[in-house]
């Protein structure tokens, strides 16, 4: 009885797997854009990608992220290869769930890095402007802080 179970374990995760490759290759949808959708569901800047990428001993420089995240016509644009986005979800996980000795809530991690971002994104709203404060009056021409200074030097002037 196990075994039948076991097998069709297997073949139900098999079809779930082949189905999901037929459906991204269906809709047109490659390994830059699954990465640019990651990086704007999950609010994810050049350097933390950066920091994920190194959790699993993979180094990459904001550079080359910038090309997989440029658009296909663009010249600088690189396809981004399986081995990129894998070690990318590997270390997505780390990230998120953390190790076996120090476990993660991935909750927490995801509210930690939104609570990140609102200090950069919030700006404090422009007051209106109110006609109520007076204005300053200037005078049309200021007095002079200096005196007129007399120049001596040696010449006579015809009065």
């Amino acid at each position: 009885m196990k075994l039948k179970v076991e097998k069709r374990k297997h073949s139900l995760q098999w079809f779930l797997t082949t189905l999901q490759t037929t459906f991204v290759y269906l809709c047109g949808m490659n390994n830059n854009d699954i990465f640019k959708k990651l990086r704007v569901a999950l609010q994810l800047r050049d350097d933390q990608i950066v920091e994920i990428l190194e959790l699993v001993d993979f180094r990459i420089s904001k550079a080359e992220l910038g090309a997989f995240f440029r658009n296909s016509d663009h010249p600088n644009y690189k396809e981004c290869g399986d081995q990129i986005l894998r070690n990318f979800l590997n270390g997505l996980v780390l990230f998120l769930r953390g190790t076996k000795e120090k476990p993660k809530v991935p909750g927490e991690v995801l509210l930690q890095l939104s609570k990140e971002l609102k200090p950069i994104a919030e700006k404090k709203p422009i007051a209106p402007k109110t006609n109520s404060a007076p204005k300053k009056v200037y005078s049309k021409k200021p007095t002079p802080v200096v005196s007129k200074v007399a120049y001596k030097n040696g010449k006579k002037k015809n009065d």
